[in-house]
């Protein structure tokens, strides 16, 4: 039996994929050469491929436009980008020229949004989503962008006392709001109802009571978020039927809702062996909600949704060399790479996200069981848990080898950078690695660039306060 790490991931996925190729001993991803950009930025560095985020915004459109033909659905679709998970003006830029609309969590978002509007990438008819919890500041600033011409603006309201502050602030002007629909968590949470947004006993209550005759009120909008995301499961499905039951309630009492928000977003590989079937859980949506409004007698809902993770996650990645390998035991063998795990893909170790993790060369050295470390002296700083039955299998290699082992994580593109503090302050002061943007030009060919350098000894002992600044 062939035991190379080639023959092991060929026999056990289908290889090549997309995303994913080989170069002769050399891993490609989405057809860059990830042996050119080690050879050209040396690692650690980060690297966005940003062609990918314009190809996740227009599949999803596409699936939900042969949605709405199939079944002659007669609201509209709007996609919306939630800045949160990755706020790079790279990155909301690189969405930005596909139209899409943003979705907003705090008051800097607002600030964003005026540096979007200044540069020219964003006009005043884009459809402004702003959810979170609302402080003084965050509300003051989106009625300051209303008064600026901001017209879609809809404040997705978070709790019942968000109200009478949002009122307060705009001072007699008509505002557009959403209501968030609190949503009860997975069995296994530590808690039943999600913190967020207002639990559907109270909800209907402080509708009619404050909302549906109030001239100063515009309700434009129902919004749920299952957190685990759109899923083919049962606790998917119950959640989502409860909302789509709210929304019949609330729409036959007042006729001018329009807007049902589908928060939660579409999963992203997380493996070679990923499946999921966009195209049925998305015609299944719009399926139920269809025959639900016909059979209740109410107009099809406009639909929003707010992909983040699905819009960049698989845009990103994490490049690493292997420094050493250490045997500590029997059974127990480490890789440990040049820079920190804790601090590049806090995820991993936080809420236990798995990530598609791949060697970049040596594809054609046999296989063997380790463990990933990073350089940190936290005991938390590594990573064991891939999709070959829970387990990391990866080219072996020498410590004498002439050539080092490099890996990549994958599929990274999401939140990383924003959870761990993008250019702070690191565990054991390691510096945030290198960012690398790969695009391509009008004619197809790929263009590669540093964003940021990887932190200096001087830019951690300004933020310490160790140099003299003042």
């Amino acid at each position: 039996m062939k035991n190379t790490f080639f023959d092991l991931v060929e026999q056990t996925f289908y290889f090549p994929q997309e995303g994913f190729d080989l170069h002769g001993d050399y891993l490609k991803f989405h057809g860059v050469s990830i042996k050119y950009l080690i050879e050209k930025y040396e690692t650690p560095f980060r690297l966005i491929y940003l062609p990918r985020i314009g190809e996740q915004i227009k599949r999803a459109r596409n699936l939900f436009k042969r949605a709405i033909k199939k079944y002659n659905y007669s609201g509209h679709y709007h996609f919306c980008y939630c800045t949160k998970c990755c706020h790079f003006h790279h990155v909301v830029s690189a969405a930005m020229k596909h139209n899409v609309n943003l979705e907003t969590s705090s008051s800097f978002d607002i600030d964003l949004i005026l540096k979007l509007y200044e540069k020219k990438e964003l006009n005043k008819t884009c459809i402004l989503v702003h959810n979170g919890y609302k402080t003084d500041d965050y509300l003051q600033k989106i009625i300051m962008l209303q008064d600026k011409g901001f017209k879609s603006s809809v404040i997705v309201l978070d709790s019942v006392y968000e109200l009478d502050r949002l009122l307060h602030f705009a001072s007699g002007r008509k505002v557009k709001i959403g209501l968030r629909l609190a949503i009860d968590e997975e069995p296994q949470s530590a808690y039943y109802t999600s913190r967020l947004g207002i639990r559907p006993s109270e909800l209907v209550n402080f509708f009619r009571e404050k909302i549906k005759d109030n001239p100063n009120v515009e309700f434009e909008m129902l919004h749920f978020f299952v957190d685990s995301g759109i899923r083919d499961t049962l606790y998917y499905w119950g959640e989502f039927k409860k909302a789509l039951d709210m929304y019949v309630e609330l729409k036959k009492e007042y006729p001018k809702l329009q807007t049902l928000n589908l928060g939660g977003g579409l999963p992203i590989r997380n493996h070679l062996g990923f499946e999921y079937d966009y195209e049925y859980m998305i015609q299944e949506i719009v399926r139920n909600i269809k025959e639900t409004c016909a059979a209740e007698g109410v107009e099809d809902p406009d639909l929003y949704t707010e992909f983040g993770k699905y819009t960049v996650g698989e845009s990103g990645a994490i490049i690493f060399k292997v420094l050493e390998q250490k045997k500590q035991n029997d059974s127990e063998l480490w890789y440990i790479v040049n820079n920190s795990l804790m601090n590049t893909i806090p995820d991993a170790w936080s809420i236990h996200e798995k990530f598609i993790l791949l060697p970049i060369n040596k594809w054609n050295n046999e296989f063997t069981k380790v463990n990933i470390g990073g350089i940190s002296c936290d005991h938390s700083d590594y990573y064991n848990s891939e999709d070959f039955n829970q387990q990391i299998l990866l080219p072996t290699y020498s410590n004498d080898d002439p050539e080092s082992l490099y890996i990549g994580f994958f599929h990274t593109g999401a939140y990383q950078d924003s959870i761990s503090g993008y250019g702070g302050i690191k565990h054991c002061l390691i510096p945030s690695p290198k960012h690398v943007i790969i695009d391509r030009d009008d004619t197809g060919n790929f263009i590669d660039y540093v964003f940021r350098h990887e932190q200096s000894v001087d830019d951690m002992m300004n933020i310490l306060g160790y140099n003299d600044t003042h």
